[in-house]
């Protein structure tokens, strides 16, 4: 049984916010204080749900470094009043990071979602074409 602890959602509630402060840094066209606020809140969050030591090891994989190096970037690039460029590399680093992660997350949604369209689409962005 996996136990969350106190730091956990502290971790959740701090991870949302800083996906809140991005998002409503873009809407306010790539606000750079909003958007390297949310940076900030957003990696210190994922720290407190995986912990440091977990999160290193999955940032600093050899297979991962090229990822890393771009999304870390910019968020340099953000905290130095680059906005636009600093989310461009941003954007390449996550999908380079998070992109063995998005063909489970697309079967989720198509197995939790029994709209026919949707479904049809989320499983067709897995990879699986057969239809239950």
């Amino acid at each position: 049984m996996i136990s969350i602890t106190e730091w956990q959602k502290i971790g959740v509630g701090i991870t949302g916010f800083g996906i809140f402060f991005i998002l409503f840094g873009i809407l306010l066209y790539f606000d750079s204080v909003l958007l390297a606020f949310g940076n900030l809140l957003f990696l210190s969050g994922l720290s407190f749900i995986i912990g440091l030591r977990r999160t290193f090891s999955f940032f600093f994989q050899r297979h991962k470094l090229k990822g890393t190096s771009f999304f870390l970037g910019g968020v340099v690039i953000v905290l130095l009043r680059w906005p636009l460029l600093g989310m461009f590399l941003e954007s390449y680093g996550f999908f380079s990071l998070f992109k063995s992660f998005f063909p489970m997350a697309f079967g989720f949604l198509g197995t939790t979602f029994d709209i026919p369209f949707l479904s049809a689409l989320f499983r067709r962005l897995q990879g699986t074409s057969s239809m239950v």
